[in-house]
């Protein structure tokens, strides 16, 4: 996206409805996010401070913001009525939209840029890692929590903000066209990855197979379950609220499930290179189980508590085969920082879908205690 003058944020700051006689004190770029730009904005209204997050939304990956715009707005207006009959306090415990002074929930420029702003969320904290079995059980709540609030939402509601984002089926067939094409010439190089994904193509239709025979449902789901993406109240350290809603759509609870499992119980860093430093944690495994069911209060059916595991072994292979579909595209959608970074993201994708496979009795045994 394009830079922003100083000129340009106060313009787009002073159509929001930010309360009379509101001063600009600063606006800096705030998070570690690759998506959206966010800034942080300290304002003074009638003397006081004021903190907001705003936001400019990325056009060439939200191709429609004003669906986007309606799903945020729809599950942030659900969440605040349950949050304040459950007697907890929503401007805390989840986001909420400032609207813009047309009463429009963003503001959309000429130039088709979109920008929101939301109340900051103070004495909160946030952690790029979960490293230990206790983050990994507070996250797990704080995701299980927004299953539980969200679980008499109906999904079919909601729009497909990225079309096919989890259809395993549809991603295994843009890998196998991307073989074909083969268009950088580096199939060869990398058959032993190729081969592996194959074998596996029949996994690619679990989900969607269970949902046409009517054995799970369509929920709300976040589908970007980082530990990241949930704030901590700074004094007590527990999880008050799950943020970046871009991708609510409507999904399988075991992918959100599956998504935290890839990112947060892996032993090692996403482009490892040494493959014997990556496997699946059983220890944070179990945690982020534990929580996660507890913040879930027995919303989920039988049959998806018992596809969890196999929500974690999809989601890691359907990463692992996007990292090798663009691998052997060129490189054009996930951002590198060397040549072959994409090809070791695949590898230690596919050796964390090995390990789990080597542990499935003991991820079994997890679910069903």
């Amino acid at each position: 996206m394009e830079q922003i003058t100083k000129e340009e944020l106060l313009d787009v700051i002073g159509k929001f409805e930010l309360g009379d006689n509101t001063e600009v004190v600063s606006v800096e770029p705030y998070g570690s996010g690759h998506i959206n730009d966010t800034f942080r904005l300290k304002v003074k209204e009638d003397g006081q401070e004021k903190l907001y997050i705003l936001q400019r939304m990325n056009k060439d990956i939200f191709k429609n913001q004003k669906e986007l715009m309606e799903n945020i707005l729809q599950v942030t207006s659900f969440l605040t009525d349950k949050i304040k009959a459950q007697g907890g306090d929503p401007n805390r415990e989840t986001l909420q939209v400032i609207p813009t002074k047309e009463g429009k929930s963003y503001l959309i420029e000429a130039n088709g840029d979109g920008w929101r702003v939301y109340p900051f969320i103070t004495d909160s904290l946030s952690f790029d890692k979960a490293d230990t079995p206790e983050a990994m059980k507070k996250s797990g709540y704080a995701f299980g929590n927004f299953q539980y609030l969200l679980s008499d939402f109906p999904a079919e509601k909601l729009h497909e903000t990225i079309p096919d984002f989890h259809n395993t089926v549809d991603r295994y067939a843009k890998f196998e066209q991307a073989v074909q094409e083969d268009v950088m010439g580096r199939a060869k190089k990398v058959e032993a990855e190729i081969n592996f994904i194959r074998e596996r193509e029949k996994d690619c239709h679990y989900f969607g197979d269970l949902l046409a025979a009517g054995e799970i449902p369509l929920r709300v789901t976040h589908n970007d379950t980082k530990l990241n993406n949930v704030l901590f109240d700074k004094a007590s350290g527990n999880a008050i609220c799950v943020i970046d809603l871009d991708t609510v759509m409507p999904g399988f609870a075991a992918h959100d499930f599956g998504d935290a499992i890839r990112f947060g119980a892996s032993t090692a860093a996403e482009d490892e290179k040494d493959l014997n430093k990556v496997s699946c944690d059983m220890t944070l495994f179990e945690a982020y189980f534990d929580g996660f069911m507890e913040g879930c209060r027995g919303s989920l059916t039988p049959k998806e508590v018992e596809a969890l595991p196999m929500g974690a072994k999809i989601m890691t292979f359907e990463c692992g085969m996007r990292f090798l579909t663009d691998y052997l595209q060129g490189d054009t959608y996930f951002k590198i920082h060397y040549p072959e970074q994409n090809l070791d993201r695949t590898r230690t994708q596919l050796k964390l879908v090995k390990d789990m496979e080597e542990k499935w009795e003991t991820m079994a045994q997890i679910v069903r205690k």
